[in-house]
């Protein structure tokens, strides 16, 4: 094991956002190294706190107040509980600020500016600070102050127009995706654009801030559907499973199970009707090129799927992978986590948590050679670090008792 220190070591972060987007980046400077400091209200703390069940099970096996929800965004960190609607809660932030390298926030726009606590109060006070705003809708433009959820950007932002079955089929329209992606890439937007503002410093010796919101990373997310539309006019559409240039490439069910066939180039289409037993298919002119299938594939798809659904899925992972057509299982979450891979990467992984038992997490998927991720803290119980945390910073005689 290195004996050198974690990459984000030294570094300290007020973390004042709550819920997903702010709270996945919080982790993620956690996971690096940071002293991130989550800011909670008190009594009830992080609204994901409550968003279960499920929730986490204690050493005797009943449930604890940290739902699964909270636990996955939240390890790493230490919790201070305070009413910064107060003035005394805000001072108290505002002295913790002082000494903060990032600071992170996800409230409406304007919304801590009564409080002090907004970009250019907090500035005045430590011009060195990274001040990081993840909102809706961003800090400026006509929806600034509108709140901004996940699944309403995924419908507006033009995901949900190109995710789901085609129109024309049994169950099709619009669909959302089946976690919140939106929140989740704003947050890793988020920590890019804190740590390119970290590096910045080095030179400047000044802190930013940076205007990250759900609706920009949204779009950008969409990558090549967005310049498919850019570059053409031309308005992708909804193709369920299956790929809008490419045949066949798509899910087909076998007779116990569905399977993924990733048919890349024509030499894997000539394998792959050799393995389904039917090598006219590889060399028929209708066929025989992804142009003349993308041509033909409402004849070809419906063949297919008739095809594959006279054995079993596992037969048919077996015989395509033998003879290297690309193709996978359509796994649930317990099967992904069966899967030697996935035991191999160690990504289930355990902490100990303090109400006696202990917490599972999944790894972070940023591997670094000598300094790897440490699994240091489960996610704080609400409160957990306040005495803690005021002493550190010279502040217990500023809360009453």
């Amino acid at each position: 094991m290195s004996n050198r220190k974690l990459p984000l070591d030294g570094i300290k972060v007020l973390d004042l956002s709550r819920v997903l987007a702010g709270p996945w980046s919080t982790q993620i400077l956690a996971d690096l190294g940071a002293d991130v400091i989550k800011v909670e209200r008190p009594d009830t703390g992080d609204d994901t706190r409550g968003w279960g069940p499920p929730f986490l099970k204690d050493a005797d096996g009943n449930d604890t107040t940290e739902a699964a929800y909270y636990l996955s965004t939240n390890r790493n960190k230490r919790s201070i509980a305070l009413d910064i609607a107060s003035p005394e809660g805000a001072d108290i932030v505002r002295e913790i600020a002082k000494s903060c390298d990032i600071l992170v926030e996800n409230f409406k726009v304007g919304g801590l500016e009564k409080y002090g606590l907004d970009y250019e109060s907090i500035k005045a006070i430590n011009p060195r600070l990274i001040y990081c705003s993840i909102t809706g809708f961003g800090q400026t433009g006509p929806m600034a102050k509108d709140p901004g959820y996940d699944f309403i950007i995924q419908g507006m932002g033009g995901l949900m127009s190109i995710t789901g079955e085609r129109d024309d089929l049994p169950g099709g329209g619009p669909q959302k995706a089946g976690v919140a992606v939106t929140d989740l890439i704003t947050g890793m937007y988020a920590t890019v654009g804190i740590l390119s503002a970290l590096q910045e410093r080095h030179n400047s010796g000044l802190g930013q801030h940076l205007d990250v919101c759900l609706l920009d990373s949204h779009v950008a997310l969409l990558a090549n559907q967005t310049l498919n539309y850019m570059t053409t006019g031309d308005l992708p559409k909804r193709f369920g499973n299956a790929h809008l240039n490419v045949v066949p490439y798509q899910v087909f069910a076998s007779s116990d199970g569905h399977l993924i066939v990733a048919v890349g180039n024509d030499r894997q289409f000539r394998a792959y009707s050799e393995v389904i037993g039917h090598p006219e298919l590889g060399t028929d002119p209708h066929y025989a090129t992804n142009s003349s299938r993308l041509k033909n594939r409402d004849v070809l798809i419906p063949l297919l799927a008739e095809i594959m659904k006279t054995d079993t899925r596992d037969n048919w992972l077996a015989k395509l992978n033998s003879v290297g057509v690309p193709c996978g299982p359509i796994n649930n979450i317990a099967q992904m986590f069966e899967m030697p891979q996935v035991k191999a990467r160690g990504l289930w992984k355990t902490i100990e948590h303090p109400t006696g038992g202990s917490a599972p997490t999944v790894a972070n998927p940023i591997n670094l050679s000598e300094t790897p991720i440490q699994y240091r803290m489960a996610p704080p119980l609400l409160g957990q670090h306040t005495d803690e945390i005021l002493a550190e910073f010279g502040l217990e005689d500023r809360v009453k008792k």
